[in-house]
C-alpha cells in the first residue's frame, strides 16, 4: 500500500467528501439551532443535555473503537480465521451492547443528581432533555461499532454516510415538530434521536454484506472471550485517557454556565464552525490512517509506518494553517452570515466571535492529536496518549479555571486551545521515545514544511486586509440589511483572493502535496 501523499488524500477523498456534507448540514443544524434558540437559557439547556450523553458516547463506543477494537479485530483479520472472527464479533457485540444499556438506564435515573453539576437554570427542562436524548448512546456505540468493523476492511464510505442522516432528520424534525412541541429544543433532541438509531441501521447492511455474522451470548462467555479481553486491556487505560478529555467538556461548561447566560451556547457554536474544518479532514485522514498503520506495525514495516505518518501531518499543515489564519481574519463575517437572525441578535455575535478566536488558534494542534494519535493505537499503545490526555486535562482545567473570569467565554476557549497544544507536545515526546519504530526524525522534519505554511498564509492574507474594508462597504451600501449580500460576497472574494494568492505561492514552489492534491482532482480520483 503506497505511503505517498497522493496516496492520502486519495484514500480519504470519498470519506472527506462524505464528511464535508456531513460537517455542512452539522452546521445548518447549528443554523437552525441559532435561528430558534439563539444563545438563551433554554439553549444552554439543549447544550448542556446533549453534552451529557454524547460525552459518554465519546468514552465508551469512539474512544474503545479506535483505540482498541480496531487493532484487535484487524488481527484476527490476518489470523484469517473465519470462526474465531465470527466468536469474538459475537462477544463483542454482546459486551458493548450489555454495557451500554446499562449506562443509559443509570444515565436515565441520575440526570437530576447530573444536570446540577452545570447549573440549575432551567433545571427542569435539562433534565427532561437529558433523559430525552439518553438513548442516543445507545444507537451510535452500536453504529460504532459497525463503523469499526467496516473501517477494517477499508470501506469508509457508509460510516461517513451515517451522520448525514443524522443530521438531516435533525433538521427535519426542529423545523417540522417545533410547533407541536412545548419548546424547540424538544423538537432537535427528538431529531437527535431518531437520528442516531438511522446512524446504526444504515451501516448494518454493509456489514453483512461483506458476510461478517455475529450473534449475541451470554455476557460471561462474552467476558471471557479472548477478543473481548484484549479490546478491555486496550480500553482500560485509553477510557482514563478519554475521561481525563471528556473532562475538559464538563468542567468547561460547568464554569461557562457559570460564566453568563449564552457563554456555554456561544462555545458550542464556535467549536461547531472549528469541527467543520476539523471534521472534513483530520478526522477523515485519521480514520483511513489507523487501519494502514496498524498493518504496518503488526508486520514490523517501520519504514512505511513512518512515511505514511509523515505524509499525513504534512497534509494536515497544509489544510488547517491557511484555515487558521483566514478564520482569525473573517472570524465575525463568517458567524453573522451562518448565523445571525431571528434568536441571534448582535450580542450572540459577540458572544461567539469571543469563543471562535481562540477556538481556531488550537485547530492545527486538535488536528495534529487526531492524526498521531492512531501511530500509538496502531501499535496497541493506549498508554502514552492516554497519559497525554491526563497532562491536557490538568493544563486545560487550570487555565480555564484562571482566564474564565476576565475572558469569559474566550478564556475557556483559549484554555483548550493551549491545552491541545501540550497535548501535541507530549505525544511528539512519546514518539520519540519510540525505538521500535525509529519515529523520532518525523517532527524535525516536518517544522520546515509547517514554517513555509505559516508564512505563505501570513503572504496570502495581505490582499483580504488590504481589500477587505472596501469590499464590506461597497456590498454594504448595495443593501445593508440583507446580510447575504453585504456578509456573503465580500467574503467569498477574500476567500477567492486569500485562496488565489496561497496557490500561487504553493505552484511557484513546486510544493509536492499541492501538486499531488491537482493531479488527482484533474484525474478525477
Amino acid at each position: 500500500m503506497p505511503s505517498s501523499p497522493r496516496s492520502i488524500l486519495r484514500s480519504s477523498s470519498a470519506l472527506s467528501l462524505l464528511t464535508l456534507v456531513s460537517r455542512v448540514l452539522g452546521l445548518l443544524r447549528e443554523m437552525t439551532k441559532a435561528a430558534l434558540l439563539g444563545t438563551s437559557a433554554l439553549s444552554d439547556a439543549f447544550s448542556v443535555a446533549f453534552l451529557i450523553p454524547n460525552l459518554f458516547r465519546r468514552l465508551f463506543a469512539e474512544g474503545s473503537i479506535s483505540a482498541a477494537f480496531i487493532p484487535t479485530f484487524k488481527g484476527y483479520l490476518l489470523e484469517n480465521d473465519a470462526q474465531k472472527t465470527r466468536e469474538f464479533l459475537s462477544c463483542f457485540f454482546t459486551f458493548l451492547s450489555f454495557f451500554v444499556s446499562l449506562a443509559t438506564a443509570a444515565g436515565i435515573l441520575l440526570a437530576p443528581a447530573i444536570v446540577p453539576i452545570f447549573g440549575k437554570t432551567e433545571f427542569s427542562e435539562t433534565v427532561f432533555l437529558t433523559r430525552l436524548m439518553f438513548p442516543f448512546l445507545t444507537f451510535i456505540s452500536i453504529a460504532a461499532f459497525f463503523q469499526g468493523i467496516l473501517n477494517s476492511v477499508h470501506v469508509f464510505t457508509p460510516s461517513g454516510f451515517a451522520p448525514v442522516l443524522l443530521n438531516i432528520v435533525t433538521i427535519a424534525c426542529a423545523w417540522l415538530l417545533h410547533p407541536y412541541t412545548k419548546n424547540p429544543a424538544r423538537a432537535i433532541a427528538i431529531g437527535i434521536l431518531i437520528g442516531g438509531f438511522l446512524e446504526a441501521a444504515c451501516q448494518a447492511p454493509f456489514v453483512f454484506r461483506r458476510g461478517f455474522r455475529f450473534f449475541f451470548t451470554g455476557i460471561k462467555a462474552a467476558v471471557k472471550n479472548p477478543g473481548t479481553r484484549a479490546v478491555l486491556r486496550l480500553i482500560a487505560p485509553t477510557i482514563i485517557g478519554m475521561a481525563a478529555y471528556q473532562l475538559n467538556d464538563i468542567v468547561s461548561t460547568a464554569l461557562a454556565r457559570r460564566a453568563g447566560i449564552g457563554v456555554v451556547s456561544s462555545l458550542q457554536y464556535s467549536l461547531r464552525l472549528q469541527e467543520l474544518i476539523l471534521g472534513v479532514f483530520a478526522v477523515s485522514i485519521g480514520t483511513v490512517l489507523l487501519p494502514d498503520l496498524t498493518e504496518y506495525a503488526k508486520s514490523s514495516n517501520w519504514t512505511q509506518y513512518n512515511k505514511r505518518l509523515s505524509s499525513a501531518l504534512d497534509v494536515i499543515t497544509l489544510i488547517t494553517i491557511p484555515v487558521t489564519f483566514f478564520s482569525l481574519a473573517e472570524g465575525e463575517a463568517i458567524i453573522r452570515l451562518l448565523f445571525q437572525g431571528m434568536s441571534f441578535g448582535d450580542e450572540s455575535v459577540r458572544l461567539t466571535l469571543d469563543a471562535f478566536t481562540f477556538h481556531i488558534s488550537g485547530l492545527y494542534f486538535i488536528a495534529l492529536n487526531r492524526i498521531i494519535a492512531p501511530a500509538f493505537y496502531a501499535q496497541s499503545d493506549a498508554a502514552s496518549p492516554t497519559i497525554a490526555g491526563i497532562f491536557s486535562f490538568a493544563v486545560n482545567i487550570v487555565l480555564a479555571a484562571i482566564l474564565v473570569n476576565p475572558m469569559k467565554g474566550g478564556g475557556i476557549a483559549l484554555a483548550l486551545s493551549l491545552s491541545g497544544a501540550a497535548n501535541t507536545a507530549a505525544l511528539f515526546v512519546f514518539l520519540n521515545k519510540k525505538s521500535s519504530n525509529n519515529s523520532g526524525n518525523i517532527l524535525p522534519e516536518r517544522l520546515g514544511y509547517l514554517l513555509k505554511i505559516i508564512l505563505f498564509s501570513a503572504a496570502a492574507l495581505m490582499p483580504v486586509l488590504l481589500f477587505n474594508k472596501y469590499l464590506l462597504t461597497f456590498f454594504v451600501s448595495l443593501n445593508p440589511k440583507n446580510r447575504f449580500i453585504s456578509s456573503a460576497f465580500p467574503l467569498l472574494i477574500a476567500l477567492a483572493l486569500f485562496a488565489g494568492a496561497g496557490l500561487l505561492l504553493l505552484l511557484i514552489t513546486k510544493d509536492k502535496n499541492i501538486k499531488t492534491l491537482f493531479g488527482i482532482l484533474k484525474r478525477g480520483k
